[in-house]
């Protein structure tokens, strides 16, 4: 699920970027593009894994149709809802909160995000892990840095790709969905960079481990400006938090009610 909503600025860690490497509205450019921004890269601290990772990228043209057909912007919450099975995901997450409730609750007291809201987004994005994407993530996310539509918007995200190619926490077979989307559920590269946590303590941060990646949800959500204790539906502070993850309204209002469902 492409989260659009998630601007730039939330990447202002990471290094100023050099000029940006001409883009390109076909996959005529890519090859050269990628030459250009191999310089960009290396000037941004990616290094020898990721450099070698972005040599090997392809044009992802299944990236390319899906960002030109999305369609969950056009819904109204009763289909979004119905084609996305939140009666499925609530009555699914009650289990696995139940079966669990140790984990999410260590969860809530570290980072104040209550269980319904990781449960909601986990089950929304992958289903619970049960497909996190079939497309190459450093593929796909250079794909969209270098198309002219949105360039600005995943260059970022596509060095955040390959400084976690150098870290380890990916490699160039790492598959996700069509946006660059990774994990349990689907981060973006360079927000996945930033909030990663490594939450089971094995020195490396896989968002493909559901323990590191809900924790690492709620690390985003909590750095976002979630309040512990506070609301979460359309006008109450924790609200606004959710609308960082995804930029659907559909989506956001989706997951506040699956939330209180879950946890109620």
């Amino acid at each position: 699920m492409l989260r659009i909503a998630i601007l730039v600025s939330a990447l202002s860690g990471l290094p100023a970027l050099a000029q940006a490497a001409p883009c390109g509205n076909d996959g005529s450019g890519f090859e050269a593009w990628k030459t250009d921004f191999a310089k960009q890269a290396r000037k941004a601290g990616v290094s020898k894994r990721g450099l070698q990772a972005l040599a090997q990228t392809r044009y992802a043209t299944g990236t390319i149709a899906a960002d030109r057909n999305q369609k969950s912007f056009k819904y109204t919450l009763e289909k979004f809802m119905r084609l996305r099975g939140a009666d499925t995901i609530v009555a699914q997450g009650r289990k696995r909160k139940a079966r669990n409730p140790q984990f999410y609750a260590a969860l809530e007291r570290q980072y104040g995000v209550p269980a319904g809201i990781l449960i909601a987004i986990h089950g929304m994005e992958t289903g619970f892990g049960s497909f996190m994407g079939d497309s190459q993530v450093v593929s796909a996310i250079t794909t969209l840095a270098y198309d002219c539509r949105r360039s600005e918007f995943f260059v970022p995200h596509a060095i955040g790709a390959l400084k976690l190619v150098d870290q380890g926490s990916i490699t160039m077979a790492t598959k996700g969905a069509k946006h660059g989307e990774l994990g349990h559920t689907q981060f973006l590269p360079g927000n996945a960079l930033r909030y990663g946590v490594d939450a089971t303590g094995d020195g490396r941060v896989d968002f493909y481990n559901m323990t590191d990646a809900l924790a690492s949800t709620a690390n985003f959500l909590r750095k976002k400006g979630w309040k512990p204790g506070r609301g979460y539906q359309p006008g109450e502070p924790n609200f606004a938090v959710i609308q960082q993850w995804n930029a659907a309204s559909v989506y956001q209002q989706a997951i506040a009610i699956m939330a209180a469902r879950i946890d109620g």
